[in-house]
């Protein structure tokens, strides 16, 4: 080793020691240092949350109970033969519009065509039997005039006239019977209307009890609700009616126009009826969402997103002022029914509260809070 290598290791040693104790040093300062964003810098109080908040208020509030229903017509009908047979031809198909007395379909008329042709063959012989018998009473009256029959003889002949007039009669009814009959076998539309679905086909044997279509005609629309027997004691004439589709979207507002007397006896329900004045985009059998209005009370409301659920309860967060500032704190909730996009409160909040809206997740009770009012500029 040369002697300047020697001379500059002692001079490395030499330094070492002091420049480890300062690097130390500033390490430890950095170290004990607190950044400006730091709640806990000069040992302070935590910085508030900002959350927006709904200042609850007085509403008015219905007591309300939803039902499901079904949309009925007073304009619709159901199409059914008053004769059995075998269908021979479909007139018309789903989605037609057609006028009353329009024919709809033909059941094969053959039996009765021929049932129609004996009745007017045995009417027929029987009018030339009357005939015959109007010519016997017509000789027993004169034979009796010149004293050549007694009394009874005519008596006789007048009988029998009678009697075959009477059978006539009969056979005149039977034929007409008859002819009705045979007009039933062409199916025709009852109104004006819209054909609905035909569920049978060319060839098919129906009877009386078969469904052949509907025909609907535009119109009012009544919704039929049933409300259990235990709640029928509420339900009154007038009462209002909001009516929505099954995604809670609102329809229309209606009013009970029919209380049914009776409670049905296999679901142990009563009917009510509200009628739909010129419904949009409503079919018949259509089912709905029917919330009954039972009466109306002052209250308050939570928005739906206010609320968090927690082991079966409800709670929610309000913004509290306090002695040391503005903290959250949770309450505990009893709800009733929603009410559009908020529930109805029974308990755990009164008007004038404010209702933490926003960072609900982030919250415990009696952190800091630092309020913007929804609405407020």
């Amino acid at each position: 080793m040369s002697g300047l290598q020697i001379i500059q290791n002692g001079l490395v040693r030499k330094h070492a020691a002091p420049l480890a104790l300062v690097l130390a040093l500033s390490v430890a300062a950095g170290c004990g240092k607190t950044s400006a964003g730091d709640p806990a810098a000069g040992g302070g109080a935590p910085r508030a949350m900002p959350v927006q908040v709904k200042v609850a208020e007085a509403e008015t509030v219905p007591d309300t109970t939803e039902y499901l229903s079904v949309l009925k017509s007073r304009h619709s009908a159901n199409i059914s033969p008053q004769v059995e047979g075998y269908i021979t031809k479909i007139y018309v198909k789903s989605g037609d519009h057609v006028a009353v007395g329009t024919p709809l379909i033909q059941i094969d008329p053959l039996k009765q065509l021929a049932a129609v042709s004996g009745q007017e063959a045995a009417r027929a012989a029987q009018e030339a039997t009357v005939r015959y018998a109007q010519i016997q009473l017509d000789r027993e009256r004169k034979l009796f005039a010149a004293g050549v029959v007694p009394k009874q003889d005519v008596d006789n002949a007048l009988t029998t006239y009678d009697a075959a007039l009477a059978q006539l009669k009969n056979l005149n009814d039977q034929v007409s019977q008859q002819q009705v009959e045979l007009h039933y076998y062409r199916v025709a539309a009852p109104m004006n209307g819209v054909v609905g679905d035909i569920p049978v086909h060319v060839g098919d044997r129906v009877a009386v009890t078969t469904l052949l279509t509907t025909v609907d005609e535009p119109g009012p629309l009544e919704t039929y609700i049933y409300v259990p027997a235990d709640r029928a004691r509420n339900l009154k004439l007038g009462l209002t009616v909001h009516l929505a589709d099954a995604g809670g979207n609102k329809i229309t507002d209606t009013r009970i126009t029919f209380l049914s007397p009776q409670v049905d006896t296999e679901t142990q329900t009563v009917l009510a009826k509200a009628m739909l004045e010129n419904p949009r985009g409503l079919r018949v059998s259509q089912q709905v969402r029917a919330q009954v209005v039972w009466s109306e009370h002052e209250g308050t409301v939570i928005p739906i997103l206010a609320v968090t659920r927690i082991s079966g309860q409800f709670f929610a967060f309000l913004a509290v002022k306090e002695a040391n500032g503005t903290v959250a704190r949770q309450r505990l909730l009893k709800l009733g029914d929603t009410f559009g996009n908020d529930y109805v409160v029974l308990d755990g909040i009164k008007a004038g509260d404010h209702i933490i809206t926003s960072g609900l997740q982030f919250l415990q009770d009696g952190m800091p809070v630092m309020e913007q009012v929804q609405g407020a500029k």
